[in-house]
């Protein structure tokens, strides 16, 4: 697998948490206090998110970090 795939994946998986929890991609930017936009490029595999940033989405979302990146491989 390579960067952009990975990067795909993991927006993938966060978009499919996020809907799970019935949030917007603002609502999630609220809860992480990032801007929508931002939230957006990690979604579409446009920027590669720093461990930390996804930290914290996992922390908004309420479910441990390891959930976020489970089946993504």
């Amino acid at each position: 697998m390579n960067k952009i795939q990975l990067q795909t994946k993991i927006g993938q998986r966060i978009i499919e948490l996020r809907t799970q929890a019935g949030w917007s991609q603002a609502d999630l930017a609220r809860a992480c206090s990032k801007d929508r936009q931002a939230i957006e490029k990690i979604e579409n595999g446009k920027v590669n998110p720093t461990i930390f940033s996804l930290y914290e989405i996992s922390t908004a979302l309420n479910i441990p970090l390891s959930k976020l990146l489970s089946g993504i491989q």
